[in-house]
């Protein structure tokens, strides 16, 4: 049998914590995304969030959405306090194919609905087969 006293192993290194790089407390919205011939659908929980406080920006492939929960200002004390304050923050890679120009989006009852069309060289056409 080989003598391995004189190997040394080497000292196991843990990865290193994510650096947050936004300050106060940020909650990651459920959300839910489709596909069709052409559009990718996102539809995003944001409950709180009114439509001017939404920051929605696409750029180079990546969909960031930001929701804004105002402060909640109520008479008297809390009886029974579940929900923490803090907004609401994701970000998407989301492939080039789309159409930046065309892309909507609406906020009604919490949830936050994007449209991001395909551009036109990236849906799929169909092909006629003709017969000899």
């Amino acid at each position: 049998m080989a003598d391995n006293t004189g190997i040394t192993l080497k000292e196991r290194t843990e990865p290193a914590p994510i650096e947050q790089t936004r300050g106060g407390q940020f909650f990651t919205p459920r959300v839910d995304i489709f596909e069709t011939d052409r559009e990718l659908l996102l539809c995003a929980d944001l409950p709180g969030v009114r439509p001017e406080d939404v920051d929605l920006q696409y750029e180079r492939g990546e969909l960031h959405v930001h929701g804004r929960v105002q402060p909640r200002n109520h008479a008297g004390s809390f009886v029974l306090n579940e929900f923490e304050n803090g907004d609401f923050y994701r970000a998407f890679s989301i492939h080039e194919s789309i159409d930046n120009t065309k892309i909507q989006a609406e906020c009604k009852n919490g949830v936050l609905t994007v449209h991001l069309p395909k551009a036109e060289a990236a849906r799929p056409r169909q092909i006629a087969v003709k017969g000899a």
